[in-house]
């Protein structure tokens, strides 16, 4: 499929699921209803957010893959930026860290999710969090906007990935800093897997090969670039024999394919992309 179709799949997908509560993606049994059981459980990577200052139950759709708030140093006063804001569930949790005079912006390029975001942010009479429709691709922003950009499960989404760390290399401040949820692989998924719409939007056909991802961050200029948190993903046989075979899921147990939950860490350079230093 070409880039456009795969942003497609993603809108209509998280659109879908924008209009439903966490408790709802996590007993359908693909995050979008009971009509489409050939699908994903879109909250498989998800993990507790309840006990966080800030934490909003109505922004928790439960569609993260780690907690990227907790390992990106946010300060008071910081101008956060949270790629694929959702419905505000990490914009929410970064406001409590930055305060009144800090600034958090959430982009996403799901209309249903920024109304919903909004939506929240209204209800909590927040007047430092926006929320800007937008492709991380090309994202809504000046440059050196931010002093942290953080992201929760949604970059293996993104087509163009270089093009998306460029982008956040290009809105951070010099100095500034990242810290980003991800999925990731160690090992080749089967084709039928990496062809499947539905597994795209659930984000494991989207991921890449670790070593892949981190390269990207790397060529791009980022410095110190370090991995904060990894975890395997298990995911159940039953949505997996929905695109392969037995013998198939059989033979990627057999290698040892691994699909990981990565939280990633790295900082702007601060003499520039193409120095040394």
């Amino acid at each position: 499929m070409q880039n456009d179709e795969l942003k497609n799949i993603v809108k209509e997908k998280y659109g879908e699921i924008a209009n439903q509560t966490k408790t709802q993606n996590e007993t359908s049994c693909c995050g979008v209803g009971s009509s489409c059981c050939s699908g994903v459980d879109y909250t498989i990577f998800s993990e507790n957010y309840s006990e966080l200052d800030g934490y909003n139950p109505d922004a928790d759709l439960g569609l993260g893959c780690g907690i990227p708030t907790e390992f990106a140093l946010i300060k008071k006063g910081d101008t956060v930026v949270d790629l694929g804001s959702g419905a505000g569930n990490d914009c929410f949790v970064s406001r409590a860290l930055v305060g009144e005079t800090g600034k958090v912006i959430g982009i996403d390029f799901t209309e249903t999710m920024i109304d919903k975001a909004r939506e929240n942010a209204e209800k909590l009479g927040f007047n430092n969090v926006e929320f800007r429709f937008g492709d991380i691709e090309k994202m809504p922003l000046t440059a050196n906007k931010a002093d942290v950009v953080i992201s929760n499960c949604v970059l293996n989404l993104v087509p163009d990935k270089k093009k998306a760390f460029a982008e956040i290399y290009r809105i951070l401040k010099v100095g500034g800093h990242f810290s980003i949820s991800d999925v990731v692989l160690e090992g080749i998924l089967p084709a039928k897997l990496e062809q499947a719409a539905e597994m795209y939007a659930g984000c494991v056909s989207g991921a890449i090969q670790k070593q892949d991802y981190l390269d990207i961050i790397k060529t791009n200029g980022f410095k110190n670039v370090s991995v904060q948190k990894e975890k395997k993903i298990s995911i159940p046989d039953e949505i997996l024999l929905n695109y392969i075979s037995n013998s198939e899921l059989e033979e990627l147990k057999q290698n040892n394919i691994g699909i990981f939950s990565i939280t990633v860490y790295a900082e702007k350079n601060e003499c520039g992309s193409d120095c040394n230093c």
